[in-house]
């Protein structure tokens, strides 16, 4: 069925799409919520400041 490199190969392919789908995961649920929360955080404080002043 298959030869030792073939098998080797699709090994490879599969841990590198396994690796992507869990790392576009954490992008989706962790990262890219918390840089937008921040970002608005500091606009907010920015935008506060500049009314005090």
């Amino acid at each position: 069925m298959f030869e030792f490199d073939q098998y080797l190969g699709f090994l490879a392919f599969l841990s590198i799409l396994t690796l992507g789908f869990w790392l576009m995961i954490f992008l989706l649920t962790f990262v890219i919520p918390y840089w937008l929360f921040g970002s608005l955080m500091q606009y907010l404080k920015d935008r506060r400041e500049k009314n005090k002043s």
